[in-house]
């Protein structure tokens, strides 16, 4: 049996694997050298004597003191807590709504299917600015309440495009065969689309976890409340060296390093989304390509 040809590497290709390879691995370094030095000066002992360069090398040095003290402040407790109800609620609520909306708009056949999708997507073009989205919230009574964080950014355009694009790529026939069965049209987002949509799913909750979990801006306009404000602005606070409304304060954090707890306090703030990010990396780029195909 004749072996099947295989094409030959030419000297360009090598050439353009190995700048490939070096531009990747120059990337890495860029990125690793950065997030070793917050992780470095984290653990940076109290009474600190040595350079900044000889303490990334030190790791025989390092102490826990910022994170004891971190962990140990009722205040960091409560913002983490804050952010981590923000994050479930939020990414619940944002998934409840956005899967049947771009369900709704991925149906051909739907009466008025063209008028919701202009209706989507002109928000999107549109920005009505943060004046009126600030009286709307007010109006509502969710001033100082944690759904004011993620009621504005419930649904995301974007999202949903991407969204209504996977919805469109599945055969219609698996839809037609249910509802000639006299499924419902509920009945056949449940059963039929859902389980196939994982990818989709997966990474559009990803999208709006980080932005709920990141999301400053909402929190300092909408929390006056002290004990309801998350870690976005803790953390603003902290690397400010100010206080948190005279309930937290860089001082109450012990005899560790300032500089150390303003590190500890980035790299604890970043731990939800790096222990979720490996778990949802295998869906993210087929939901994202399969998604942005017909979107």
């Amino acid at each position: 049996m004749e072996k099947p040809k295989t094409v030959k590497m030419t000297a360009g290709d090598r050439t353009f694997y190995v700048l490939v390879n070096v531009f990747l691995i120059f990337i890495f370094v860029i990125i690793l050298i950065p997030m070793w030095s917050t992780v470095a000066q984290s653990f940076r002992p109290n009474g600190y004597r040595y350079s900044y360069l000889e303490a990334m090398f030190r790791p025989w040095d390092w102490r826990i003191d910022a994170y004891k003290a971190l962990l140990g402040n009722a205040g960091f407790v409560m913002a983490f807590w804050n952010s981590l109800k923000i994050l479930v609620f939020g990414v619940f609520t944002s998934l409840f709504l956005t899967i049947p909306l771009s369900y709704c708009m991925s149906v051909q056949d739907l009466p008025g299917r063209k008028l919701l999708n202009w209706f989507v997507l002109i928000p999107y073009l549109f920005n009505i600015g943060l004046i009126p989205t600030y009286l709307v919230i007010i109006g509502l009574g969710l001033s100082d309440h944690l759904a004011s964080v993620f009621v504005p950014g419930a649904v995301g355009t974007y999202n949903c495009l991407i969204m209504r694009g996977f919805f469109e790529g599945i055969p219609e026939s698996l839809k037609e065969s249910a509802r000639i069965d006299g499924a419902a049209e509920w009945y056949v987002l449940l059963s039929i689309i859902l389980p196939l949509s994982k990818p989709i799913i997966m990474t559009i909750g990803l999208y709006y976890g980080v932005n709920f979990w990141n999301d400053f801006m909402h929190p300092m306009l909408y929390l006056q409340d002290a004990y309801l404000q998350p870690l976005p602005i803790l953390l603003r606070n902290i690397l400010l060296g100010a206080s948190m409304n005279e309930v937290v304060d860089v001082n109450a954090f012990g005899e560790a390093p300032v500089e150390a707890i303003k590190a500890a306090s980035v790299f604890l703030s970043a731990i939800p989304m790096i222990i979720a990010y490996p778990f949802i990396q295998k869906y993210f780029t087929k939901g994202t390509m399969l998604g942005a195909v017909k979107g």
